[in-house]
């Protein structure tokens, strides 16, 4: 097996990655300049046509005010009582930080098809995610019905984006663990014959 030592550090933190949900997260979270250093890493995403098919909105500070307004709006709008709206006020607030992922998918572009670029956001997110860990920060993809909410699509998205979700960043509380039980890596993989 080829492997240097950089390299084997490099494989031993993508396999320490778990998912940490916003309870067990705290400050401090990333700075502007690491969450651009994690952005540098989401462009490396295999990306046909270079496409760069997404956008990344971090919400920090006072605008976590603003998110929590919408997430509150987007429940009412939907219909769920004040005491789940003052709930999904909190989500916003409760972690350290928020960046939304915004995808653009070109359905008619002539060379990548629309799964190529959906695969560009995933492995965009993943390398973020992965950079985050790197930079000793926990994190976790979110998303929901909020995503589909007029006003937090409004507030968010141009003509022809879609908003995915959010990311949660901040420094773990707690190590993260394993949620769901994986399959062993030869199930997964195999020769095709």
């Amino acid at each position: 097996m080829r492997q240097t030592a950089m390299s084997a550090a490099l494989l031993e933190g993508l396999l320490s990655r778990y998912s940490v949900g916003t309870k067990h997260l705290s400050d401090p979270a990333p700075t502007l300049a690491e969450l651009q250093r994690m952005t540098e890493a989401a462009l490396r995403a295999p990306d046909h046509a270079g496409l760069v098919p997404f956008r990344l909105a971090a919400i920090r500070g006072d605008a976590r005010e603003r998110l929590a307004d919408l997430f509150e709006q987007a429940a009412a709008l939907a219909g769920k009582s004040a005491a789940d709206a003052a709930r999904d006020r909190l989500r916003a607030l409760d972690a350290p930080l928020l960046v939304a992922v915004i995808a653009r998918i070109d359905p008619g572009h002539p060379l990548a098809t629309q799964h190529e670029q959906w695969m560009t956001v995933g492995g965009a997110l993943t390398n973020f995610l992965n950079a985050a860990h790197a930079m000793g920060y926990s994190g976790k993809m979110l998303s929901g019905a909020k995503v589909r909410a007029a006003p937090v699509v409004a507030a968010f998205c141009e003509p022809g984006e879609q908003l995915v979700g959010w990311v949660v960043l901040g420094t773990a509380l707690k190590p993260g663990s394993p949620k769901f039980s994986k399959p062993d890596a030869a199930d997964v993989m195999r020769d095709w014959t």
